[in-house]
Protein backbone atom coordinates (compact mmCIF):
# COMPACT_ATOMS: atom_id res chain seq x y z
CA UNK A 1 0.00 0.00 0.00
CA UNK A 2 1.40 2.96 -0.81
CA UNK A 3 1.95 6.40 0.86
CA UNK A 4 -0.56 8.35 -1.15
CA UNK A 5 -3.64 5.43 -1.16
CA UNK A 6 -2.86 5.48 2.88
CA UNK A 7 -3.54 9.30 2.92
CA UNK A 8 -6.11 9.45 0.73
CA UNK A 9 -8.09 6.39 2.93
CA UNK A 10 -7.33 8.14 5.78
CA UNK A 11 -8.69 11.44 4.24
CA UNK A 12 -12.16 9.30 3.44
CA UNK A 13 -12.11 7.62 6.64
CA UNK A 14 -12.29 11.25 9.11
CA UNK A 15 -14.41 12.69 6.16
CA UNK A 16 -17.27 9.57 6.84
CA UNK A 17 -16.32 10.08 10.64
CA UNK A 18 -17.45 13.82 10.92
CA UNK A 19 -20.48 13.32 8.31
CA UNK A 20 -21.76 10.52 10.60
CA UNK A 21 -20.89 12.63 13.82
CA UNK A 22 -22.77 16.00 12.49
CA UNK A 23 -25.70 13.76 11.61
CA UNK A 24 -25.81 12.82 15.21
CA UNK A 25 -24.95 16.10 16.79
CA UNK A 26 -25.65 19.05 14.18
CA UNK A 27 -22.91 22.05 14.53
CA UNK A 28 -20.40 20.16 16.25
CA UNK A 29 -17.05 19.56 15.20
CA UNK A 30 -16.38 19.65 11.16
CA UNK A 31 -13.86 17.65 8.57
CA UNK A 32 -10.44 17.78 9.27
CA UNK A 33 -8.90 19.41 5.84
CA UNK A 34 -6.42 17.56 3.39
CA UNK A 35 -3.57 20.02 5.09
CA UNK A 36 -4.59 19.55 8.49
CA UNK A 37 -4.34 15.76 7.82
CA UNK A 38 -0.69 16.16 6.35
CA UNK A 39 -0.05 18.08 8.91
CA UNK A 40 -0.01 14.82 10.94
CA UNK A 41 0.83 12.35 8.15
CA UNK A 42 5.29 12.93 8.88
CA UNK A 43 5.74 9.05 10.42
CA UNK A 44 8.84 7.92 8.95
CA UNK A 45 9.05 4.00 9.15
CA UNK A 46 11.41 1.70 10.12
CA UNK A 47 11.79 0.94 6.37
CA UNK A 48 12.23 4.32 5.67
CA UNK A 49 8.99 4.96 4.32
CA UNK A 50 7.86 8.32 4.69
CA UNK A 51 11.70 9.83 5.02
CA UNK A 52 11.86 13.18 3.30
CA UNK A 53 14.89 13.84 0.73
CA UNK A 54 17.89 15.82 2.54
CA UNK A 55 21.06 15.55 3.98
CA UNK A 56 22.80 17.27 7.14
CA UNK A 57 26.31 16.86 8.29
CA UNK A 58 27.72 16.05 11.83
CA UNK A 59 29.26 19.70 11.54
CA UNK A 60 25.82 21.58 11.14
CA UNK A 61 24.56 19.37 13.72
CA UNK A 62 26.79 20.75 16.44
CA UNK A 63 25.70 24.05 15.61
CA UNK A 64 22.27 22.94 15.95
CA UNK A 65 22.77 21.30 19.35
CA UNK A 66 24.29 24.09 20.73
CA UNK A 67 21.61 27.00 19.85
CA UNK A 68 18.58 24.36 20.10
CA UNK A 69 19.51 21.54 22.46
CA UNK A 70 22.35 21.88 24.54
CA UNK A 71 20.44 23.03 27.48
CA UNK A 72 18.45 20.55 27.80
CA UNK A 73 20.60 17.53 26.75
CA UNK A 74 24.40 18.97 27.50
CA UNK A 75 26.41 19.33 25.20
CA UNK A 76 27.55 16.05 24.55
CA UNK A 77 24.09 14.55 25.49
CA UNK A 78 25.20 13.79 29.22
CA UNK A 79 22.70 15.73 30.47
CA UNK A 80 21.41 14.44 33.57
CA UNK A 81 19.60 17.52 34.98
CA UNK A 82 16.12 17.38 32.69
CA UNK A 83 16.00 14.16 30.85
CA UNK A 84 18.07 11.09 30.76
CA UNK A 85 21.23 10.96 29.05
CA UNK A 86 21.03 10.32 25.10
CA UNK A 87 24.72 8.98 24.63
CA UNK A 88 26.84 6.65 26.53
CA UNK A 89 26.87 2.93 27.61
CA UNK A 90 27.68 1.58 24.17
CA UNK A 91 31.04 0.10 23.47
CA UNK A 92 32.87 -1.22 19.98
CA UNK A 93 31.84 -4.42 20.56
CA UNK A 94 28.18 -3.39 20.70
CA UNK A 95 28.45 -1.78 17.24
CA UNK A 96 29.97 -5.05 15.63
CA UNK A 97 27.57 -7.18 17.02
CA UNK A 98 24.44 -5.24 16.86
CA UNK A 99 23.38 -5.80 20.47
CA UNK A 100 24.34 -3.71 24.07
CA UNK A 101 26.12 -5.94 26.36
CA UNK A 102 25.40 -3.77 29.41
CA UNK A 103 21.65 -4.00 28.68
CA UNK A 104 22.09 -7.66 29.49
CA UNK A 105 24.60 -7.67 32.02
CA UNK A 106 23.24 -4.71 33.67
CA UNK A 107 24.96 -2.17 35.79
CA UNK A 108 24.60 1.33 33.93
CA UNK A 109 22.23 3.15 33.53
CA UNK A 110 20.26 3.42 30.11
CA UNK A 111 20.78 5.96 27.49
CA UNK A 112 18.61 6.63 24.25
CA UNK A 113 21.48 5.10 22.34
CA UNK A 114 21.58 1.57 24.29
CA UNK A 115 18.63 1.02 23.81
CA UNK A 116 17.83 2.68 20.05
CA UNK A 117 17.41 -0.27 17.40
CA UNK A 118 16.05 2.12 14.18
CA UNK A 119 17.09 5.44 13.62
CA UNK A 120 14.27 6.06 12.03
CA UNK A 121 12.73 6.26 15.21
CA UNK A 122 15.33 8.68 16.19
CA UNK A 123 14.98 10.71 12.89
CA UNK A 124 10.76 10.58 13.68
CA UNK A 125 10.84 11.66 17.30
CA UNK A 126 13.44 14.85 16.61
CA UNK A 127 11.16 15.92 13.44
CA UNK A 128 8.08 15.78 15.25
CA UNK A 129 8.39 16.47 18.63
CA UNK A 130 12.12 18.54 18.74
CA UNK A 131 13.30 20.90 20.31
CA UNK A 132 10.87 20.96 23.08
CA UNK A 133 10.35 24.32 22.99
CA UNK A 134 9.06 24.60 19.60
CA UNK A 135 8.52 21.34 18.43
CA UNK A 136 8.87 20.67 14.23
CA UNK A 137 10.51 23.85 14.02
CA UNK A 138 13.84 22.22 12.54
CA UNK A 139 14.13 22.40 8.55
CA UNK A 140 14.60 18.84 7.00
CA UNK A 141 18.27 19.57 6.84
CA UNK A 142 18.76 20.50 10.57
CA UNK A 143 16.95 17.23 11.43
CA UNK A 144 19.44 15.04 9.63
CA UNK A 145 22.28 17.10 11.08
CA UNK A 146 20.98 16.61 14.37
CA UNK A 147 20.46 12.98 14.00
CA UNK A 148 24.27 12.95 12.79
CA UNK A 149 25.55 14.46 15.24
CA UNK A 150 24.13 12.32 18.10
CA UNK A 151 25.33 9.12 15.99
CA UNK A 152 28.91 10.68 16.03
CA UNK A 153 28.51 11.02 19.60
CA UNK A 154 28.06 7.48 19.59
CA UNK A 155 31.21 6.90 17.57
CA UNK A 156 28.99 5.53 14.60
CA UNK A 157 29.78 7.70 12.51
CA UNK A 158 32.99 9.90 12.03
CA UNK A 159 32.76 13.42 12.57
CA UNK A 160 33.48 14.47 8.83
CA UNK A 161 29.76 12.47 8.05
CA UNK A 162 26.77 14.02 6.07
CA UNK A 163 24.04 11.26 7.49
CA UNK A 164 21.10 11.35 4.14
CA UNK A 165 18.73 9.73 3.00
CA UNK A 166 20.59 7.74 0.38
CA UNK A 167 22.98 6.81 3.50
CA UNK A 168 20.73 6.33 6.00
CA UNK A 169 19.77 2.37 5.25
CA UNK A 170 23.96 1.72 5.63
CA UNK A 171 24.47 3.87 8.52
CA UNK A 172 21.31 1.42 10.38
CA UNK A 173 23.73 -1.51 10.20
CA UNK A 174 25.96 0.21 12.96
CA UNK A 175 23.74 0.90 15.54
CA UNK A 176 24.90 -0.63 18.88
CA UNK A 177 21.26 -2.27 19.67
CA UNK A 178 20.17 -2.48 16.10
CA UNK A 179 19.38 -6.86 17.01
CA UNK A 180 18.30 -6.00 19.94
CA UNK A 181 14.57 -6.34 19.39
CA UNK A 182 12.24 -9.36 19.17
CA UNK A 183 9.30 -10.58 17.27
CA UNK A 184 8.61 -13.37 19.78
CA UNK A 185 5.53 -12.22 21.30
CA UNK A 186 1.64 -12.23 20.18
CA UNK A 187 1.28 -8.24 19.92
CA UNK A 188 3.37 -8.74 16.13
CA UNK A 189 0.96 -10.86 14.41
CA UNK A 190 -2.75 -10.26 14.74
CA UNK A 191 -3.35 -13.54 15.36
CA UNK A 192 -0.85 -13.88 17.84
CA UNK A 193 -1.05 -15.01 21.36
CA UNK A 194 -1.21 -13.24 24.93
CA UNK A 195 2.22 -13.22 26.37
CA UNK A 196 -0.20 -13.89 29.53
CA UNK A 197 -1.19 -16.88 31.43
CA UNK A 198 -3.44 -15.67 34.19
CA UNK A 199 -6.60 -17.41 35.29
CA UNK A 200 -9.71 -15.05 35.31
CA UNK A 201 -10.88 -14.39 38.63
CA UNK A 202 -14.30 -14.84 39.20
CA UNK A 203 -15.40 -15.43 42.35
CA UNK A 204 -13.75 -13.92 45.82
CA UNK A 205 -12.39 -11.30 43.91
CA UNK A 206 -10.31 -8.29 45.64
CA UNK A 207 -12.45 -5.66 46.30
CA UNK A 208 -9.82 -3.10 47.10
CA UNK A 209 -6.99 -3.01 44.36
CA UNK A 210 -3.55 -1.20 44.73
CA UNK A 211 -1.97 0.31 41.83
CA UNK A 212 1.85 0.62 42.28
CA UNK A 213 3.98 1.66 39.19
CA UNK A 214 6.90 -0.41 38.06
CA UNK A 215 9.30 2.06 37.13
CA UNK A 216 11.89 2.33 40.25
CA UNK A 217 11.51 5.37 42.27
CA UNK A 218 14.66 7.30 40.52
CA UNK A 219 13.13 6.89 37.19
CA UNK A 220 9.45 7.81 38.12
CA UNK A 221 9.98 11.75 37.54
CA UNK A 222 13.24 12.12 35.16
CA UNK A 223 10.89 14.01 32.86
CA UNK A 224 9.25 15.68 34.52
CA UNK A 225 5.70 16.83 34.97
CA UNK A 226 4.18 14.93 31.47
CA UNK A 227 0.67 17.36 32.05
CA UNK A 228 2.50 20.59 31.66
CA UNK A 229 4.30 19.16 28.41
CA UNK A 230 1.36 18.56 26.27
CA UNK A 231 1.08 20.75 22.64
CA UNK A 232 -1.58 21.25 20.74
CA UNK A 233 -0.75 21.56 16.91
CA UNK A 234 -3.20 22.41 14.12
CA UNK A 235 -5.43 24.81 13.37
CA UNK A 236 -8.89 22.43 14.41
CA UNK A 237 -7.14 22.09 18.21
CA UNK A 238 -6.26 25.77 18.63
CA UNK A 239 -6.16 26.65 22.38
CA UNK A 240 -8.94 28.74 23.67
CA UNK A 241 -8.86 32.64 23.88
CA UNK A 242 -6.54 34.10 26.24
CA UNK A 243 -7.42 35.52 29.55
CA UNK A 244 -4.80 38.58 28.49
CA UNK A 245 -2.92 40.27 25.45
CA UNK A 246 0.35 39.41 28.26
CA UNK A 247 -0.65 35.57 28.58
CA UNK A 248 -1.64 35.43 24.61
CA UNK A 249 2.03 36.79 23.77
CA UNK A 250 3.65 34.30 26.74
CA UNK A 251 1.56 31.40 25.16
CA UNK A 252 3.02 32.47 21.28
CA UNK A 253 6.76 32.68 22.54
CA UNK A 254 6.04 29.51 24.34
CA UNK A 255 7.04 30.79 28.01
CA UNK A 256 4.39 29.10 29.11
CA UNK A 257 6.30 25.71 28.11
CA UNK A 258 8.84 25.90 31.01
CA UNK A 259 6.76 28.33 33.30
CA UNK A 260 3.24 27.79 34.61
CA UNK A 261 1.41 31.39 36.40
CA UNK A 262 1.19 29.76 40.08
CA UNK A 263 3.04 26.20 39.34
CA UNK A 264 6.49 25.28 38.27
CA UNK A 265 7.58 23.26 35.42
CA UNK A 266 11.35 23.42 34.28
CA UNK A 267 11.42 27.01 35.47
CA UNK A 268 9.98 29.29 38.21
CA UNK A 269 6.36 29.76 38.20
CA UNK A 270 5.61 33.59 37.41
CA UNK A 271 3.77 34.47 40.64
CA UNK A 272 7.47 33.03 42.50
CA UNK A 273 9.30 36.08 40.47
CA UNK A 274 7.05 38.37 40.77
CA UNK A 275 7.23 37.93 44.64
CA UNK A 276 10.98 37.85 44.86
CA UNK A 277 11.60 40.66 42.72
CA UNK A 278 8.47 42.92 43.35
CA UNK A 279 9.82 46.57 44.22
CA UNK A 280 13.37 46.30 43.46
CA UNK A 281 15.09 49.43 42.05
CA UNK A 282 15.98 48.55 38.35
CA UNK A 283 14.13 45.58 38.21
CA UNK A 284 12.44 45.53 35.45
CA UNK A 285 15.40 46.83 32.83
CA UNK A 286 17.62 43.40 34.54
CA UNK A 287 14.69 41.22 33.48
CA UNK A 288 14.17 42.21 30.31
CA UNK A 289 17.59 42.11 29.49
CA UNK A 290 17.94 38.58 30.94
CA UNK A 291 14.76 37.26 28.97
CA UNK A 292 16.55 38.48 25.79
CA UNK A 293 20.37 37.05 26.64
CA UNK A 294 19.34 33.78 28.55
CA UNK A 295 20.97 33.08 31.77
CA UNK A 296 21.21 30.59 34.45
CA UNK A 297 21.90 29.84 38.53
CA UNK A 298 19.20 32.02 39.77
CA UNK A 299 16.45 29.37 39.79
CA UNK A 300 18.86 26.00 39.62
CA UNK A 301 20.60 24.50 37.30
CA UNK A 302 18.62 24.46 33.90
CA UNK A 303 19.52 27.56 32.24
CA UNK A 304 17.05 29.35 30.15
CA UNK A 305 17.82 30.13 26.43
CA UNK A 306 18.01 33.94 24.77
CA UNK A 307 14.20 34.17 23.80
CA UNK A 308 13.40 35.44 20.51
CA UNK A 309 11.17 38.47 21.41
CA UNK A 310 11.75 42.58 20.52
CA UNK A 311 12.51 45.02 23.45
CA UNK A 312 8.63 45.85 23.95
CA UNK A 313 7.42 42.28 23.86
CA UNK A 314 9.86 41.40 26.77
CA UNK A 315 8.80 44.71 28.27
CA UNK A 316 5.50 43.86 28.47
CA UNK A 317 6.09 40.23 29.53
CA UNK A 318 8.20 41.38 32.58
CA UNK A 319 5.81 43.95 33.59
CA UNK A 320 3.00 41.41 33.68
CA UNK A 321 4.93 38.74 35.37
CA UNK A 322 5.72 41.83 38.06
CA UNK A 323 2.38 42.83 38.33
CA UNK A 324 1.08 39.22 39.45
CA UNK A 325 0.74 38.14 35.85
CA UNK A 326 -3.47 38.91 36.00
Amino acid sequence: MTRIFRLALAVLGLLACAAQAQSKFPGVGRPATPAEIAAWDIDVRPDFKGLPPGSGSVAKGQEVWEAKCASCHGTFGESNEVFQPIVGGTTAEDIRTGRVKSLATGGEARTTLMKLSTISTLWDYVNRAMPWNAPKSLTTEEVYAVVAYILNLGDIVPGDFVLSDRNIADVQKRLPNRNGTSRRHGLWDVKGQPDVKNVACMSNCATDVKMASALPEYARDSHGDLTVQQRRIGAAAAPPAPQSPQLALAQGKTCTACHGIDKRALGPAFHEVAAKYRGQAGIEARLVEKVKQGGSGSWGAVPMPPQDVSDAEARSLVQWILAGSP
